[in-house]
């Protein structure tokens, strides 16, 4: 496929996927919250307006389709925020949520998800409001942090890099208050990924040297941090091998979650690296091809085409078949998307990553 014609066929998408997103509105609510899918009923499922909405602002401010009335889409999504400054799904119960068998582990890891996207949306409508991060303080000290990361079960190198990778932004959201606090905390998360990464990859994570799930789950959950790299102006250790692996996966559609992460491992690399770029960016052109010709006919992305798709923990809570278009596989595609276009042809569309870490962040050189 040309150039002209892949990048003609960006701009198709880009339309389709807004008009999908206006689609997904809740009526009677400011503009910009959203169902999650055609098949959420919000009258049955109100909590999952919450996670619909933030996806699907991430997705529109990345297009620079965000809603007119900015301040009401911030104050609707603030009305799910705690005093401590998380932000969780209502409808959420002990009984029905499962990351780890310690609850508090749960907890704390869906809760820090939850809160780190929702952040993103909230800095994407009023990028001047300050975040509420009480609940991350604690961290700051490095004993807490040293015993946190202690902790953590390098069995599951996916689930524990979404843990540190939410917890850095955190961090980095309180610099301004606690510069000395923030720069020994980040020493600390430093040393820790140099101590328990493994050589020969790169990335976190046991077993992976054995086992062909377990490296790509290593490479998914390892990528996540890696962005603390990105936004400190560090060189990331064994980041050419990390390229050769991404380059070794096939163009083929995977889940959103993989797809974006090898975009996003490949994009960064290409930025920071003078390392094999006509292959990064020879792989990023059939990659978009095929992420092109993923979109739905209705306009949206699904995540994977079989199975059921939850929200992540709520194991007894809302679930959807697969193959739907819904607002958190839209956004995630089109990270994907927009950073491959944007290394293709630069300055082509005024794409808006986000600018804290975590998914959708984009590092740009100073």
């Amino acid at each position: 496929m040309h150039d002209d014609e892949l990048r003609g066929r960006v701009d198709v998408a880009r339309a389709r996927s807004i008009d999908w997103l206006d689609g997904m509105q809740v009526a009677g609510a400011p503009a910009g919250v959203s169902r999650i899918s055609a098949a959420h009923d919000v009258a049955d499922w109100p909590g999952m307006q919450l996670p619909g909405t933030y996806n699907a602002l991430l997705c529109r401010d990345l297009l620079g389709v965000l809603p007119t009335d900015r301040a009401a889409a911030a104050d609707w999504l603030l009305g799910f925020r705690r005093p401590d400054g998380i932000f969780r799904v209502p409808g959420m119960r002990d009984a029905d949520v499962y990351k780890k068998p310690d609850r508090d582990e749960t907890w704390r890891y869906i809760d820090w998800h939850v809160t780190n996207y929702a952040l993103g949306a909230v800095q994407a409508l009023t990028p001047a409001a300050r975040p509420v991060l009480e609940f991350a303080r604690p961290y700051l000290d490095a004993l807490t942090l040293k015993a946190w990361l202690a902790d953590r079960d390098l069995r599951d190198p996916w689930q524990e890099g979404n843990n540190i990778v939410n917890l850095s932004a955190f961090l980095l959201g309180m610099r301004g208050d606690e510069p000395d606090a923030v720069a020994q905390a980040l020493e600390v998360l430093f040393a820790w990924h140099d101590f328990h990464r493994e050589p020969t990859t790169g990335f976190l994570g046991v077993g992976q040297l054995s086992d062909a799930t377990r490296l790509l789950e290593a490479f998914a959950g390892s990528m996540h941090g890696f962005h603390l790299w990105y936004a400190e102006g560090r060189a990331l250790p064994a980041h050419a091998r990390a390229v050769d692996y991404a380059l070794s996966r096939p163009e083929t559609i995977d889940s959103a979650c993989i797809d974006v992460d090898l975009v996003d491992l490949l994009v960064h690399a290409h930025d920071r690296l003078e390392y094999r770029r006509d292959d990064i960016r020879a792989w990023l052109r059939g990659k978009l091809a095929a992420l092109l010709d993923f979109q739905n006919p209705d306009g949206g992305f699904a995540d994977e085409r079989t199975g059921v798709r939850r929200q992540d923990g709520w194991v007894r809570g809302y679930a959807e078949p697969q193959g739907l278009s819904n607002t958190f596989a839209t956004w995630f595609r089109w990270i994907g998307i927009g950073m491959a276009a944007d290394l293709l042809w630069p300055g082509a569309w005024d794409w808006r990553f986000r600018r804290m870490i975590g998914i959708g962040y984009r590092w740009r050189a100073a």
